[in-house]
């Protein structure tokens, strides 16, 4: 298994040669609500997106995991899998195979690749956005994402996963608390499946961000902290705090 880690919540997760593209936001900056006032992202780096895609992966149907002007940029035959809002988003842009996973539910690519959904981050009072599960049915190795740090107890039930990909700083905002949990939660996560390495996600990378909310955000925790606080709890997860744009091979044959 490569993770390539591309900013923000967006990766590409290569599975022996099966590359899936996840969450990607990579043109064009990022607005929510067309308020940049209140928030925007750029790159200051212009990147190319990666070619050779056999998938695109959404957990939500917010622009920074359902990016349009990127989903815009990128072939309308590939297969979308995702929730239900990041499928809506996918079928207004005109793509022609999108899967809307609900949670439990499971989609299958080929005679490689098995995504169960499970359940994510909650978004407003009634919506609950996607984490994933991935299997490399051929290889035996799998992988868990969630990118705000909401990891649903019915992962205790999942087979042993080799490779977590969650947040492990938290992001808070006065008087609501975090909106990106991490830290105690990942702690929660790993004590749950046992993965034999942890990444962490939604971390900015190579991005700036400017507007009202960034102001306020408050940012506490790094992966080096996590990893410290692995050591004392006696679990053997090592870290792995990748380089954005440069790909991380990972050795699973002695997975845990």
């Amino acid at each position: 298994m490569e993770l390539t880690y591309l900013d923000s919540n967006s990766w590409l997760l290569d599975f022996d040669g099966c590359r899936i593209l996840l969450d990607p936001w990579l043109v064009g900056p990022l607005v929510f609500g067309n308020s940049p006032w209140l928030f925007k992202g750029t790159r200051p780096i212009e990147r190319p997106i990666p070619g050779d895609i056999d998938l695109i992966l959404l957990s939500q149907g917010l622009p920074d995991h359902a990016h349009p002007p990127t989903l815009e940029q990128l072939s309308r035959s590939l297969p979308v899998v995702g929730s239900a809002g990041a499928a809506k988003v996918a079928r207004n842009l005109g793509y022609e195979e999108v899967v809307a996973l609900s949670q439990r539910q499971i989609y299958t690519w080929g005679d490689r690749l098995q995504i169960q959904a499970f359940p994510g981050s909650p978004i407003g009072p009634t919506t609950v956005e996607n984490a994933y599960v991935i299997s490399d049915l051929q290889a035996g190795i799998s992988l868990y994402y969630e990118p705000h740090g909401n990891h649903s107890p019915l992962l205790k039930e999942v087979p042993a996963i080799d490779v977590a990909i969650a947040p492990l700083v938290n992001l808070e905002l006065p008087l609501v608390g975090p909106f990106i949990k991490g830290k105690e939660s990942a702690l929660e996560l790993v004590e749950w499946i046992k993965p034999k390495y942890i990444l962490p996600t939604a971390a900015g990378g190579d991005i700036d961000f400017e507007g009202l909310l960034v102001s306020i955000l408050k940012a506490s925790g790094t992966p080096e902290e996590f990893q410290d606080c692995l050591k004392e709890h006696q679990l053997e997860t090592e870290v792995i705090n990748p380089t954005p744009w440069t790909p991380t091979p990972l050795n699973l044959s002695m997975a845990i």
